[in-house]
């Protein structure tokens, strides 16, 4: 039976991802296992745009939103006696996801199966099927 002492999971903010935090926190207290949480704001959506005051303000609403999800995240497990070590990244999700993963010695990564709307999965993929193709480590993933 495995042991997993470095739990990493991707948040988004989504009803997905808040599911996938709860189990998480569940995982870690099985584990006795260190749990870090991810927000990662999703800079391939500006690509197309024009670098100007506009993109700059979408981007600091992505990160205060970010930030609110991560704060949420800490005070959620901090109520189920689990510290969380919180991470705020910019780039592409899945890729982000998979870097810290691998610095930080991840034995197990756990997503939401799909995250905030279709037109984000259609826009930029899915990032839960991005994790699982492409890392080492084991990932779970938390259906709706």
């Amino acid at each position: 039976m495995p042991v997993f002492t470095n739990i990493l999971i991707a948040l988004d903010g989504s009803e997905a991802s808040q599911r996938a935090l709860s189990r998480a926190v569940d995982e870690a207290k099985i584990w006795n296992a260190q749990l870090q949480a991810i927000y990662v704001v999703e800079t391939g959506l500006f690509s197309s745009l024009p670098p100007d005051n506009t993109v700059e303000i979408m981007y600091r609403v992505l990160e205060k939103e970010g930030e609110a999800v991560l704060e949420k995240a800490k005070k959620f497990g901090a109520a189920k006696g689990i510290t969380i070590i919180t991470h705020m990244k910019q780039g592409h999700a899945g890729s982000e996801i998979i870097a810290l993963a691998e610095q930080g010695k991840t034995d197990l990564i756990m997503v939401g199966s799909h995250g905030k709307s279709n037109t984000d999965r259609l826009l930029i993929g899915s990032v839960s099927t991005f994790v699982v193709t492409h890392s080492k480590a084991t990932t779970m993933v938390v259906r709706s």
